[in-house]
């Protein structure tokens, strides 16, 4: 299971927002094997002057956090992160030095799911050791 948020600066397309929801999904689902219906995002929109950022980005700077369950491995995270810049790449566009990747992982027992059990307690249906 992974939790996607996405900060981008405001006045983009409903089609672009779409394509960049759609690459970070399918870069989880290449990399880490998560299920393809896991898929939980959101888009925040922000005014450029509550978004700063280094004067070498463009406009189309991009923050994806994401929080998932740990036990992923470092050569998968570093697909992951490698999935995330080809697919935002081409489409929609964006060059890979405006896009920031940043993985929170709490433990199992901190997450609350399937009626409020520990993940811990859960068959999640998939392997967390990619």
């Amino acid at each position: 299971m992974s939790f996607v948020k996405i900060e981008i600066r405001k006045g983009y397309s409903s089609e672009y927002k779409k394509e960049i929801l759609d690459g970070v999904h399918q870069a989880l689902v290449d990399a880490l094997g998560i299920p393809n219906s896991d898929r939980f995002q959101r888009i925040y929109e922000l005014d450029k002057e509550n978004f700063e950022c280094p004067p070498d980005r463009t406009d189309a700077v991009t923050f994806v956090q994401i929080t998932l369950f740990p036990g992923r491995s470092f050569e998968a995270k570093k697909k992951l992160y490698a999935n995330i810049i080809a697919n935002l790449g081409q489409n929609p566009g964006i060059d890979g030095n405006d896009i920031m990747i940043i993985l929170l992982e709490p433990p199992l027992e901190n997450w609350g799911i399937r009626g409020g059990q520990p993940a811990s307690a859960v068959d999640l249906g998939f392997d967390l050791e990619v």
